[in-house]
């Protein structure tokens, strides 16, 4: 088993989660995303949450991107994603199925990855639990604990996460992507509360109030514009970064259920927040309860551009089988009997046909011939003989 060169990816690995952990975290705090407030009234406690659910999030996508990025940039990559071999031999016929030692070889290639990332994704517990012992609480002396606990937990989503994302390039794209989105959202929602004269304030993972507080925009603690937003997001991303890998048979399984990455992290972070749904408030608690309805949302988008991408081949294939059905019947047509235009000719072709036999002379014939001045042939073909009287 070639393992050689291994060990620049792993260290690759490492060093980019720990940079994405640290940079996500610095534009958390400096934009007050992340804020570990004393929790003195409802505004701390809210913030204590979203803070537990911006810190597991962050730690376990860190992880991810670490391993998703050493993977790409590795030289050699022992994936078993795909066939090693090229398109003209698997169009031939040859074996795609890879060998139990190149599935093992890619089976520990993830590992590696997962784990080296998922020690790099360790440095977000020092700069998690260092910052949170400012927010004093009432139900435990050491807030700091906590939160170092959710990020340590949120290394481990991450580390089965990234052995996912590894494996299927669909689900890497589909992780970048929502890591992408989440922040802009929240840049967004950050932008907004300024605008609005709020200032600075604790933004909710994947949540942006859109409109003001109104009943009219509420059905059972779902906020609609945030379902909306929330939902329609995650099926565009699953189908959208389902699509490429969608168009290759041999990679369609892992793109049919790579649209639930991105969302299943989410709906882990929120999950691990606040598992008894107490204490949230009204916005809060519409993000917990749209979480597991955004993975069947992502899940049904990646479904569908699949079902879409291999009913558009199989319409494809059938011209195809067509054409080579009418080509192999017009080759065989002559040598069944068959005329050129494709009727069926009775009396055989002009080649088939019994050559004619010519009409033989008479008697009389043959004694006039010398008369006429021309050569009389016998029946066969051969001059006729004459008598010395010329008779």
């Amino acid at each position: 088993m070639a393992v050689r060169g291994w060990g620049r990816s792993v260290a690759t690995a490492t060093g980019i989660a720990a940079g994405a952990g640290a940079a996500q975290l610095g534009l958390g705090y400096g934009l007050g995303i992340v804020a570990w407030l004393p929790s003195v009234d409802g505004g701390g406690e809210a913030s204590w949450v979203a803070s537990l659910a911006w810190a597991t999030w962050i730690t376990a996508t860190s992880v991810v991107i670490g391993a998703v990025v050493a993977d790409r940039l590795a030289p050699s990559r022992p994936n078993s994603e795909l066939p090693s071999r090229p398109n003209s031999e698997l169009s031939a016929g040859a074996d795609p199925d890879p060998t139990p030692d190149s599935l093992l070889t890619a089976s520990l290639w993830r590992l590696a990855l997962a784990a080296a990332a998922a020690i790099g994704g360790m440095l977000t517990v020092a700069l998690i639990a260092v910052p949170a012992r400012s927010a004093t609480r009432a139900d435990t002396f050491s807030p700091q604990t906590i939160a170092a606990g959710y990020a340590m937990v949120g290394a481990v989503v991450g580390l089965l996460m990234a052995i996912w994302a590894v494996a299927s390039r669909a689900a890497a794209t589909n992780a970048i992507a929502t890591v992408g989105w989440l922040w802009l959202l929240a840049v967004v929602a950050v932008i907004d509360s300024v605008i609005s004269g709020t200032g600075l304030t604790s933004a909710q993972l994947g949540v942006w109030q859109i409109t003001a507080d109104s009943e009219q925009y509420w059905f059972r603690n779902i906020y609609l514009p945030g379902a909306a937003l929330s939902l329609g997001s995650a099926f565009i991303i699953g189908a959208v970064s389902a699509w490429p890998a969608a168009r290759d048979a041999r990679r369609r399984v892992g793109a049919a259920i790579s649209g639930g990455v991105g969302p299943v992290l989410i709906a882990a972070a929120y999950f691990l927040a606040a598992p008894r749904l107490v204490g949230p408030r009204a916005e809060q608690l519409s993000a917990h309860l749209l979480a597991p309805y955004a993975v069947i949302a992502g899940l049904a988008g990646s479904v569908l551009v699949t079902a879409i991408a291999q009913r558009l081949e199989m319409s494809r294939r059938q011209p195809a089988a067509t054409t080579d059905h009418d080509s192999a019947s017009a080759t065989d047509a002559p040598a069944t009997g068959g005329s050129a235009d494709g009727r069926d000719d009775a009396t055989g072709s002009a080649e088939g046909r019994e050559a004619p036999v010519p009409e033989q002379p008479t008697s009389g014939q043959v004694a006039d011939a010398p008369a006429r001045g021309t050569a009389s042939v016998t029946g066969r073909g051969r001059p006729a003989p004459t008598t010395p009287d010329g008779s």
